[in-house]
């Protein structure tokens, strides 16, 4: 991995710039706005493959690696007067701002190079927040019929009565 400087990608702390990442000078390592970490942020790597989440919580250090893959893709949200470009997770803690400008024809040439690098779909608005999976009630089945029988298959008997139907029966007496 290539040694970053300060400003290659991001503005400097003092800038009165917008932040953009430039998505050709890639390894990126810059650092980006956490509510739970300590300190208020995290310092994010962003690679072609994959995106690595350096925090610390509480005084317990973790590094979070995600593949570019588990990604839903590459959203713009409007803040006030600007739009701000998004790596999208299906976790929100997991999401990456990855620029803001004022300038339309600015985002949107970004948002284009930001997807086809990750081949990510261009996101319009955020995903729906998807409701998670029922959990299966085990006391429906478990009324009817044991555990263990539900997983059990049927058998089969071994000597099954024969059964001879019109024919006449012969009776042995003695």
């Amino acid at each position: 991995m290539r040694r970053q400087t300060p400003t290659s990608g991001i503005n400097s702390a003092g800038s009165s710039c917008a932040m953009r990442l430039d998505p050709l000078s890639l390894p990126l390592s810059f650092p980006a706005q956490d509510a739970r970490a300590d300190g208020g942020t995290r310092q994010v790597e962003l690679h072609r493959e994959h995106v690595v989440l350096r925090r610390a919580v509480r005084g317990m250090r973790m590094a979070v690696n995600v593949r570019v893959s588990d990604f839903l893709g590459v959203a713009v949200r409007g803040i006030d007067d600007a739009q701000m470009l998004v790596l999208v997770h299906r976790d929100p803690a997991l999401s990456i701002p990855l620029g803001a400008s004022s300038d339309a024809d600015e985002i949107n040439s970004a948002w284009q190079m930001w997807s086809d690098i990750f081949r990510l779909p261009q996101l319009t608005e955020p995903p729906p927040r998807m409701p998670s999976p029922r959990r299966r009630r085990r006391n429906a089945i478990r009324a009817r019929r044991p555990k263990f029988l539900v997983r059990r298959r049927t058998g089969f008997r071994l000597n099954e009565a024969s059964v001879h139907r019109d024919e006449r029966e012969i009776i042995a007496r003695d």
